[in-house]
């Protein structure tokens, strides 16, 4: 399982030119999910992500985590996330969920992050969707559970 994380100032996700997910100052999060993850790496991968410090203290330095800055979260299913690109001009799928498995662990990532009292607004599962966001930093971290 892998999260993309970006501190944002903004972000919102659009299906069909309507807003189905919008937050404000936090953290956006692209989630992709392999065929041989468990509830455990949903577990630890939802505490690794609130718990990751990456924004600034009093001092300019990266000591607070989302929950600390009153943060909220949003997250996006992206398979695209786990493709193989070692070889070759085209990605390789064959580590990424199916459909299934993938809707239930983006589920119970959403389901984790609420359970720990965050505001966690979502994009739509296997969805055509358009996301937008003000990066604030830029600061992006890739994290692998």
């Amino acid at each position: 399982m892998i999260a993309l994380i970006q501190r944002v100032k903004h972000a919102q996700v659009e299906v069909d030119n309507q807003v189905v997910g919008q937050i404000g100052q936090g953290m956006l999060v692209l989630l992709g999910v392999e065929k041989t993850d468990t509830q455990a790496q949903v577990e630890k991968l939802c505490q690794k992500v609130i718990r990751y410090r990456i924004f600034a203290d009093e001092q300019d330095k990266m000591n607070l985590n989302v929950q600390q800055v009153g943060g909220e979260l949003l997250v996006v299913s992206q398979f695209t996330l786990v493709a193989d690109t070692q070889s070759g001009n085209r990605p390789s799928f064959s580590s990424a969920a199916p459909p299934e498995l993938g809707k239930r662990m983006y589920e119970a990532f959403l389901s984790e992050v609420k359970q720990n009292g965050l505001v966690c607004e979502a994009g739509r599962f296997g969805a055509d969707m358009q996301v937008s966001l003000v990066n604030d930093g830029p600061v992006t971290f890739q994290l692998k559970v």
